[in-house]
């Protein structure tokens, strides 16, 4: 059947316009001149707000006991981690001056300054003092100061002898002891140390204890009881 002249125009209309008609592309925004110092500063200050949110323990960190820990000496990028543990006293075997700002994260956090300084046990006649250790396991045997952190330099040697001796007063045996030492101070452990800890008397320890404040350790003896 032929179309009108009428219909042919109408038909030609409606393929023209289904030709032409098209959407428009989106056009990308752009900006000539970003501003990228912003950005990194962004960048810099996320950054810094991890690095002084971080939980970094200080190296050789274990805990002790209940309540009692042990580590190297802690730097200011361990501090958040020791706020964890809700420290009331610090208890170093270091000789020298405690650093300035060790000092004021103590007084800030309101943490107790212990320090029985030794020197290490390297020469054969350079030997740990007996009382120094003696004070230094009454004030751990003192739960008033508990939460507590023991450490020396590298947590490993003077650390290791303090907690060898304590775990004599804890009625360990020889082998148990000197296990946990070696893990510690590995790979360089010391014959001299291991032979303070065999020699040396733990009941010297129990005068210098107050008996009220004793931590109810299950393995703690009081050999005058």
């Amino acid at each position: 059947m032929a179309m009108t002249e009428k219909q042919t125009m109408e038909k030609n209309t409606t393929v023209s316009l289904a030709v032409t008609t098209s959407f428009p592309r989106p056009q990308p925004i752009l900006t000539s001149n970003p501003n990228w110092g912003v950005m990194n500063e962004f960048i810099v200050q996320d950054d810094q707000e991890l690095y002084q949110e971080a939980l970094i323990p200080p190296e050789n960190f274990n805990m002790v006991c209940q309540h009692v820990y042990r580590s190297s000496f802690p730097k200011k990028k361990h501090f958040c981690f020791l706020k964890k543990l809700q420290l009331k006293s610090v208890l170093t075997l270091i000789l020298e001056d405690y650093p300035e700002q060790n000092m004021k994260f103590l007084e800030e956090e309101g943490i107790k300054f212990l320090q029985f300084g030794i020197a290490g046990n390297k020469e054969p006649f350079v030997q740990i003092p007996d009382d120094k250790i003696s004070a230094a396991l009454a004030a751990i045997l003192d739960k008033r100061n508990h939460p507590m952190l023991v450490h020396c330099n590298k947590g490993k040697h003077r650390t290791g002898c303090l907690i060898g001796c304590l775990r004599k007063v804890q009625n360990w045996s020889h082998t148990s002891i000197f296990d946990e030492y070696r893990r510690f101070s590995h790979p360089k452990s010391r014959s001299m140390d291991q032979q303070f800890i065999e020699l040396y008397d733990s009941n010297q320890v129990w005068p210098l204890v107050d008996r009220r404040y004793l931590p109810r350790w299950p393995t703690l003896a009081d050999p005058l009881i």
